[in-house]
């Protein structure tokens, strides 16, 4: 296992448009770290740099506690899986997953025997003298996340290895994934665009924009309480459902419909006539009859089996999705009143964009960029 630090890390190619901005984050061993965010906001050319197939601008990198800007990728004791697998063509898979232990001086008795352990932990006993051709993509993925951990590296970089499979089987290899991280005790840095693997896989994850750190948590604790509205529209499928409200009085009204009541405390400290109001899909709810709610028309239903999303027109410009447990008959020719769990409702500041405490809210145990 390895301790992986990034001290105010800045990359850019021409010294005048940064691509990543300041980047701090400790990853402890045996830890895994997700970084996620859109495409071309920094996530791989991070990764590149831990592995020092980029060079750093400025700022440290720390392995281990040692300082490695400089230290060539052989040097820093780490393996890395890639998009496209990397897989040699003409080689056999039980020569692609050796391939890289010559350069550590190992014997071709202990290169079989290593070999031979890591087929049979990811059931690839049965291929070992197969072409790359013959295989599925499940078993390409496979056979280059067996290359990776032969070498017995303790820290493992990953980027984007899922994104060529299928859904069903990207579900399958991330337990797979997950499963052997934890066994093999790896330090695993993996960085993916798709919010459920990085919600589904990590202990922690950085969430990227831009080239700047948006945020950093548990995934729970970023889902729960987002630091601001790009955390907020980017993690949860669907997303956390957003709209501008008016905040002038002790009310937050939308569409003329008051939907929380607000304490002279809370009022006092957004000192915003508008603000964002986010709820996630699950903390809306159908109203009572003689309970005031938001009065939607329902725009699409989808029944998937174990639950039912609603997408409703809350406004002309505005639709949101609610997500009840269960398969419901919904009327699409009817009108539905909804309500929120107040409790859950988070506030965004609209010139910041950051979100905004309150009373009623616990503060989740995140990082938060300042």
């Amino acid at each position: 296992m390895k301790k992986v630090a990034l001290c105010h890390i800045k990359k850019s190619y021409d010294q005048k448009t940064t691509v990543l901005n300041d980047i701090s984050v400790t990853i402890e061993p045996g830890e895994f770290f997700v970084l996620v965010g859109p495409s071309g906001c920094g996530k791989s050319t991070m990764l590149r740099m831990i592995a020092g197939l980029e060079p750093i601008t400025s700022g440290e990198l720390r392995l281990d506690g040692e300082l490695a800007n400089d230290w060539s990728p052989s040097a820093r004791d780490l393996s890395m899986v890639f998009q496209n697998y990397a897989l040699l063509p003409h080689l056999t898979v039980e020569k692609n997953i050796t391939f890289g232990l010559h350069t550590k001086k190992r014997s071709k008795r202990e290169q079989e025997k290593q070999c031979l352990e890591v087929c049979e932990m990811l059931g690839l006993s049965a291929y070992r003298h197969k072409k790359p051709r013959e295989l599925s993509g499940g078993q390409r993925q496979r056979v280059a996340l067996a290359r990776a951990i032969v070498t017995q590296a303790p820290l493992c970089l990953m980027d984007e290895p899922l994104s060529n499979l299928d859904a069903k089987l990207r579900a399958k290899m991330r337990s797979e994934i997950r499963q052997l991280q934890r066994k093999l005790g790896l330090t695993m840095i993996y960085v993916t665009h798709d919010q459920t693997e990085a919600m589904t896989m990590a202990d922690r994850m950085m969430i990227l924009h831009n080239g700047d750190v948006q945020q950093i948590g548990r995934p729970l604790d970023v889902y729960n309480e987002p630091a601001n509205r790009f955390v907020a529209s980017f993690i949860g499928a669907p997303p956390m459902n957003l709209i501008t409200v008016d905040c002038t009085g002790a009310q937050l009204t939308i569409a003329g419909h008051t939907v929380m009541n607000l304490d002279t405390t809370t009022r006092a400290k957004i000192g915003e006539e508008m603000v964002t109001l986010g709820i996630r899909p699950e903390h809306i709810r159908i109203a009572g009859e003689s309970e005031e709610g938001l009065l939607c028309d329902v725009a699409n239903v989808e029944i998937l089996g174990t639950e039912t999303l609603v997408t409703l027109n809350v406004t002309e410009d505005t639709q949101w999705i609610a997500r009840f447990i269960g398969q419901w008959s919904i009327d699409m020719d009817k009108p539905m009143k909804v309500a929120m769990d107040t409790n859950k409702v988070c506030l965004f500041s609209n010139e910041t964009g950051e979100r905004l405490s309150m009373p009623h809210q616990e503060v989740a145990a995140t990082e938060v960029r300042s």
